[in-house]
C-alpha cells in the first residue's frame, strides 16, 4: 500500500462563503462560457463523478448519491458545516493558496481555520499591478510603486503565480523589456485604463515577470486549460522554452500549473532544465476516473524530485476533496502497479509518493 499521510496542495484558491442552489453549485464543476446546454448537465463529466464518488461519504450519505440528495444534505448541514467536514476530510495539510480572483472566497486564514490545516499565500502578479495601477496618478509613480510592491509582497507571500499565458498567451519575447519599452507601454495602458481595467499588454506582462523573477521567490505560471474563452493553444508550456533558458542559474524556480492537456510538454521542460517544476493537480481532477493514466505519462518524462502535487480548487470544497483524493488514488494505482511488475522497490516507491505529494513542495517552497 502506496501512503501520503501528508499532502501539501502547491496551488488552489479559497472556498464560496455562500450556499449554493443546484444550479449554481453545478457551474462551479466546470469552467464554461455559459449554462450547460438543453438537456445536460456538469454533474456527467469525469469531475462531477468524482464528486459524487469522493464527497457524500464526508457527509454522512453513500458514495454516488443523486446530485439533489447530495445538495440538499449540503444545505441542512449548511455551507460553513459542510465546508469544515470537506476540507478536514480531504487529508491537505498545507494550503498555498492564490488570493487573485475576484469574488466571496475565502482567504488563507479563515481556509486554515476550517481544514484545520496551514496555509499561505500565494500572490498574483497581474491583480497587484491592477491595484498598483488603480492608486497611481502617473506612469512614473505606476512603475516605481509596482516594483516596490512586488519586492514588499516577496516578504510574505510563499511565491509569486501569473496568468500571463490566460490574459495574452505564453509566446511571450523571452528577455526583459528596456526601460523606454516599459514606459510606453505603462503610459498607454494607463490613459486606456478604466479603474479595475485588467492587464494584457504584453510587455508589462514581461516586465512583472521579470520583476518577480529578481525577487528569488518560485514563480507559478499557468498554462494548459484555464479560464472560459482561452485559447488553449497559446497556453502550451513549450511556448515558455525560450523564458525558462532565460531565466535559467538566476536562483528563482519556475512552476508549470496545470499543463493538460500538454502535461507531457510540462513534464519535458522539467526534465531537461534544473529550475522548471511540474504541477500534478488540475489535470488529475479533470479526468477523474483516468488520472492514473495522465499521473503516469507525467512522470514518464519529468524527474521525480520535480512534480508537485495541487488540487487547483476553486469555489467549491469539494474541488479540494476530490483533487486530494483521485491524486492519492492515481499515484498508489501508478506506483503500486510499478511495485508489482517487479520494476520498483515497495522503499522507492513510498519515497517517491511521499516526494510528489509533499517532500518536493516543501523544499521549492522553504516551508517548515
Amino acid at each position: 500500500m502506496i501512503e501520503t499521510p501528508s499532502l501539501v496542495d502547491q496551488y488552489c484558491h479559497g472556498v464560496l462563503r455562500t450556499e449554493l442552489g443546484l444550479g449554481t453549485f453545478e457551474t462551479q464543476l466546470a469552467r464554461t462560457e455559459g449554462p450547460p446546454a438543453s438537456g445536460t448537465t456538469l454533474f456527467d463529466t469525469q469531475t462531477g463523478f468524482a464528486v459524487r464518488r469522493w464527497c457524500p461519504p464526508l457527509l454522512g450519505l453513500e458514495p454516488h448519491c443523486p446530485p439533489a440528495r447530495y445538495l440538499a444534505r449540503r444545505r441542512e448541514l449548511g455551507v460553513l458545516e459542510a465546508g469544515r467536514r470537506l476540507l478536514r476530510g480531504s487529508g491537505i495539510t498545507t494550503y498555498l493558496v492564490d488570493t487573485g480572483l475576484p469574488g466571496d472566497l475565502t482567504g488563507p486564514a479563515e481556509l486554515a481555520a476550517a481544514s484545520a490545516a496551514e496555509a499561505r499565500e500565494v500572490v498574483r502578479l497581474e491583480l497587484l499591478a491592477e491595484q498598483v495601477a488603480d492608486t497611481s496618478g502617473t506612469c512614473e509613480s505606476f512603475l516605481a510603486n509596482l516594483a516596490e510592491s512586488v519586492h514588499g509582497a516577496a516578504a510574505n507571500a510563499v511565491a509569486f503565480t501569473s496568468v500571463a499565458g490566460v490574459r495574452h498567451g505564453l509566446a511571450l519575447a523571452p528577455e526583459p523589456p528596456g526601460p523606454g519599452e516599459v514606459r510606453g507601454a505603462a503610459g498607454r495602458w494607463l490613459a486606456a485604463r478604466p479603474v479595475g481595467g485588467e492587464l494584457s499588454d504584453p510587455v508589462l506582462l514581461r516586465h512583472l515577470l521579470w520583476i518577480a523573477v529578481a525577487t528569488g521567490r518560485p514563480l507559478q505560471l499557468h498554462a494548459g486549460l484555464g479560464e472560459p474563452g482561452l485559447r488553449v493553444d497559446r497556453t502550451d508550456p513549450v511556448l515558455l522554452t525560450d523564458f525558462v533558458r532565460a531565466t535559467a542559474g538566476l536562483g528563482t524556480d519556475l512552476v508549470l500549473l496545470h499543463g493538460y492537456p500538454y502535461h507531457r510538454h510540462a513534464a519535458h521542460l522539467a526534465g531537461v532544465f534544473p529550475h522548471v517544476y511540474a504541477d500534478s493537480g488540475a489535470a488529475l481532477v479533470r479526468t477523474g476516473a483516468r488520472a492514473a493514466t495522465v499521473l503516469a505519462e507525467i512522470l514518464e518524462l519529468a524527474p521525480f524530485g520535480k512534480v508537485l502535487f495541487s488540487s487547483g480548487a476553486q469555489g467549491l470544497p469539494e474541488l479540494h476533496v476530490v483533487g486530494a483524493r483521485l491524486f492519492r488514488e492515481a499515484l498508489a494505482r501508478v506506483l503500486g502497479g510499478w511495485v508489482a511488475e517487479g520494476a520498483w522497490s515497495l522503499g522507492d516507491a513510498q519515497r517517491v509518493a511521499g516526494l510528489i505529494a509533499a517532500g518536493n513542495a516543501r523544499r521549492v517552497y522553504g516551508l517548515e
